[in-house]
């Protein structure tokens, strides 16, 4: 089935929604001469049509470098963030423009919503494909609200109940470092960040650090209100690592100290079994469709997970965080 909807702004365009992939853009005949201009001109309607799917894949917008997209991301979100507590190391590239998140080529990352640890959320994702890979690495989204109601009733209920914990390991050898999660790498600018945002830490005799910090499991939508499945509960798992590199860094820093791990808010660890049942549900529920060059994808972070299957080639996708909302903890 294919669902089709017209738009009038600077330039008239058409959104296609096919089963099994995103909503596309596809601007006909040459790249616009300027995206920006054309970001600006078509902002609102970029935007209405991201509220009405969730996701929207701009084809033929030709973006070629990180400074052109930070330019285009100004036009189309109110705010640009600068990332905290990001899960792994990132570079870079431009004013608020990242790398995707460094993860192993021949390793997926499983479906998330960034940040929905933290208090301070991106409502809105910008990515741009400035390489696409040779095979593989597409960015798949997946509605949260038909996550939800797609998962057991009793598993959802468990962790609406509790919320869902998160475990990191600051160490100098793996994972991100303390200045670029914590904008701060001193103890003290270390604990005065996670004093007002509910993390709690355990500094190591070594100097190596170790938070907790909890999160609800289902969030409403800051602006229509719909309920969803949002976290980063099965892919910060244990169980969602190859069971070679768990084994590894088990075996290099024990059980409690892999560079994270999810459990239940009431501390209890979560089984292998559950962690399967949540990713198996977003496997049914991921859209996907191929990079090409010069795409831009923008994605309601509270609506939609993401995530980056395993590829082959050089794969290059700038990254903009946009929109914060500060979301309170419920616990």
């Amino acid at each position: 089935m294919v669902v089709t909807s017209q738009t009038t702004q600077a330039e008239p365009f058409e959104v296609a929604k096919t089963d099994g992939r995103p909503a596309v853009l596809t601007l006909d005949g040459p790249a616009p001469a300027d995206p920006v201009a054309w970001a600006a001109g078509n902002r609102d309607a970029v935007r209405a049509a991201v509220a009405e799917h969730g996701a929207l894949l701009v084809r033929g917008l030709d973006l070629r470098d990180a400074q052109s997209v930070g330019r285009v991301s100004r036009e189309l979100v109110d705010q640009v963030m600068t990332e905290r507590e990001g899960f792994a190391t990132r570079e870079v590239w431009a004013d608020g423009v990242y790398s995707s998140s460094e993860w192993p080529a021949d390793q997926p990352m499983c479906m998330h919503h960034e940040l929905s640890y933290a208090r301070q959320v991106p409502a809105t994702l910008l990515f741009a494909c400035l390489a696409a890979p040779e095979s593989g690495g597409a960015t798949g989204v997946a509605d949260s609200h038909e996550v939800l109601e797609a998962l057991p009733p009793s598993l959802v209920d468990r962790f609406e109940r509790e919320g869902w914990l998160l475990d990191r390991n600051y160490t100098d050898t793996v994972g991100v470092g303390l200045a670029e999660s914590f904008g701060d790498g001193t103890r003290a600018g270390v604990e005065a960040y996670c004093a007002t945002r509910g993390i709690e830490l355990t500094w190591q005799a070594n100097g190596d650090l170790r938070s907790g910090q909890k999160a609800p499991a289902v969030l409403s939508h800051p602006v229509s209100g719909r309920r969803g499945w949002f976290n980063q509960i099965a892919f910060l798992n244990e169980w969602t690592l190859d069971p070679v590199i768990r084994e590894y860094l088990k075996f290099e820093f024990g059980d409690n100290g892999l560079p994270f791990n999810t459990r239940y808010g009431s501390g209890a660890p979560l089984d292998e079994d559950t962690v399967t049942t949540i990713n198996a549900v977003y496997d049914k529920h991921t859209l996907r469709e191929p990079w090409r060059e010069g795409d831009l994808m923008v994605v309601d972070n509270f609506r939609m997970a993401h995530s980056r299957e395993a590829y082959e080639g050089t794969r290059r996708i700038a990254v903009v965080l946009g929109d914060p909302v500060t979301v309170p903890s419920p616990f």
